[in-house]
C-alpha cells in the first residue's frame, strides 16, 4: 500500500523504525506533528467512506500497552487472556468492523515504540502465562511490508516459553511463511466467510480461496493455525452460504492439522454500533435489527443458535468438539 502522506511525531523522528518505515515511502510528503491525536482525532476523517486513500501516522504509544480481553472476544479457554495494539486501524474495509465505530479516523497509527510493549508484556509473564491477542485493531500480517511487526513477535515469542500469541488475518501471506522458522506459540488465526460475504461486505481483503492458500503455506511451513468462522454474518441465504464454505474448506484442508477453530454470529458494543449505522445508513449488515444483551447487541438468540450450530454440528464431523470454541459458551 502507498502512503502519499506521512505524519511523523518530532519525539520518534530520530527512531530506528520510523526511518525504515519512512524509507519505504520516498515520494511521500511527510508533515511533523507534536502528537499523532491531533490528526488522528480530527473530525469527518473517515476516509475510507469517502474514497480517500488513509495517512500513516508514525507515533509513539504513551498508553498502557497491555489491555485485558474484552468478552465479545474468544479467550480459547485461557485464563490470562490480554491484547495490545501497535497498530490502530486497518487496510481493509470490511463494512462490520468494530474498528469503524471505535475510532475517529480511518488513518492508520502505527507506534514504533515496540520494545516498551515488549517490556509490558514481560512484565505481566513474570506473574502468569499470557495469551496475547496482537492483530485485533489492525491486519497486522497485511502491513507486514511496513512494519515488519509480526516478524518480530515472532522472535520474541520464541523467547518467552509461556506466552501464546495469536495473530488474526483476512489476507493469505504465502510468501511471509517461507521467511520464518515456525514457533509453536504463534499461531495464525485466518477469518473464514463465504466468497458472497467477503464481495459484499469485506472490501479489499483476500478470498476465501487466497485465505486458504495460506493457512495451507503456514500449515506446511509448521505454524499452528486456527479457523475463525468468526463473525458469522446473516444473510438471506446464510444457510447454503455457509454450506458452500464449509464444502471448499473441508475439500482443501486437512482438519486434523488444524489448532482448533472459532464459532461466532455477529455481535458488538452498542456504542460502536450506533456510530456505524450513522456512518453506514445504507448497509444492511450494520442496519439490521439486532438485540441488545448488557449493551452487546447481536442477532435474536433464536437466529444466533441456529447459525452457530449449523456450523459447530458440522465441523464436530471432522475435528473433536474439545477443538470446537464457540462465543455463545462464554459470558457476557
Amino acid at each position: 500500500m502507498l502512503f502519499s502522506h506521512i505524519y511523523l511525531e518530532e519525539e520518534i523522528k530520530n527512531n530506528a523504525r520510523a526511518e525504515k518505515i519512512l524509507s519505504k515511502f520516498p515520494n511521500a510528503n511527510v508533515i511533523e506533528i507534536g502528537h499523532y491525536k491531533d490528526v488522528f482525532c480530527r473530525k469527518r476523517q473517515d476516509v475510507l467512506l469517502q474514497g480517500q486513500t488513509p495517512a500513516l501516522i508514525l507515533a509513539k504509544d504513551r498508553g498502557r500497552l497491555l489491555y485485558p480481553g474484552a468478552a465479545v472476544c474468544q479467550n480459547f479457554g485461557r485464563e490470562h487472556f490480554y491484547y495490545t495494539s501497535c497498530v490502530m486501524n486497518c487496510i481493509y474495509d470490511c463494512e462490520y468492523c468494530y474498528l469503524k465505530g471505535m475510532y475517529p479516523s480511518g488513518n492508520l497509527v502505527v507506534f514504533v515504540n515496540l520494545e516498551d510493549i515488549f517490556a509490558k508484556v514481560e512484565e505481566a509473564l513474570q506473574r502468569q502465562d499470557v495469551y496475547l491477542c496482537i492483530s485485533y485493531d489492525t491486519d497486522l500480517l497485511a502491513l507486514e511490508k511496513v512494519t515488519g511487526y509480526v516478524g518480530e513477535w515472532i522472535e520474541f515469542a520464541r523467547r518467552h516459553s509461556n506466552l501464546c500469541i495469536e495473530i488474526r488475518t483476512k489476507c493469505a501471506g504465502q510468501r511471509f511463511y517461507a521467511q520464518w522458522a515456525p514457533a509453536e506459540n504463534v499461531i495464525f488465526a485466518f477469518t473464514l466467510s463465504p466468497q458472497a460475504v467477503i464481495e459484499q461486505w469485506e472490501h479489499r481483503t483476500a478470498s476465501l480461496q487466497q485465505r486458504l492458500e495460506g493457512a495451507r503455506a503456514a500449515l506446511e511451513r509448521g505454524f499452528p493455525v486456527r479457523f475463525c468462522f468468526d463473525p458469522m454474518i446473516y444473510c438471506p441465504d446464510w444457510k447454503m452460504q455457509y454450506g458452500e464454505m464449509l464444502v471448499q474448506v473441508l475439500g482443501q484442508i486437512d482438519m486434523e492439522r488444524i489448532t482448533d477453530v472459532s464459532v461466532g454470529s455477529f455481535r458488538i458494543p452498542q456504542d460502536y454500533l450506533k456510530k456505524m449505522r450513522k456512518m453506514l445508513p445504507d448497509s444492511a449488515v450494520v442496519q439490521f435489527p439486532f438485540e441488545n444483551d448488557n449493551g452487546v447487541c447481536h442477532y435474536p438468540d433464536g437466529l444466533m443458535e441456529e447459525m452457530e450450530r449449523f456450523l459447530t454440528d458440522r465441523l464436530a464431523e471432522k475435528i473433536p468438539a474439545e477443538k470446537i470454541f464457540r462465543w455463545k459458551d462464554q459470558a457476557f
